[in-house]
């Protein structure tokens, strides 16, 4: 079964190309987009907490900083209570994108399903969901027993 359940990589994959296209048509890279997501999401958060979240370096970190605030997409304000700290906010700018990746994405899932009729969408969302939720529930577990399985292919 797993060249078929391929298919769900290959698809993610083609929506990825296509945000990217859209997004960069805005002047901004799926990276800046996930970093102001997160900006958006902790107002006042600072760069060590964005590093915390999404994996960043230092450097990479404070890279795509400067380029978002350059672009007009966030801003950078003192901490009052440690001057050596900033604290990062989303500006308007980010509120007046076209579109978000999420809607990108979802227009484009709206798009690919137009091809089934209303009871194939229907018997496609449910056993999607049913598969959502084993992956989120494996992946709160720390994904233990998909990790077994890896292993256990491993030691063949």
């Amino acid at each position: 079964m797993s060249e078929e359940m391929r298919e769900i990589t290959k698809i993610a994959r083609e929506v990825s190309k296509f945000t990217v296209k859209t997004m960069k048509a805005e002047g901004i890279g799926t990276a800046e987009f996930d970093f102001i997501h997160v900006i958006r999401h902790n107002p006042g958060i600072n760069q060590k907490g964005i590093r915390e979240i999404l994996g960043l370096d230092k450097g990479a970190c404070a890279r795509r900083t400067a380029s978002l605030e350059a672009k007009g997409y966030l801003i950078r304000k003192q901490d009052e209570k440690d001057k050596r700290n900033w604290k990062l906010y989303a500006s308007d700018k980010v509120e007046r994108l076209k579109l978000s990746k999420v809607e990108i994405e979802n227009l484009y899932y709206d798009w690919l399903v137009q091809c089934l009729d209303e009871n194939e969408k229907q018997t496609f969302y449910t056993l999607l969901h049913r598969l959502y939720l084993r992956n989120k529930a494996e992946s709160k577990g720390g994904f233990s027993h998909v990790q077994k399985v890896v292993n256990d292919h491993e030691n063949r």
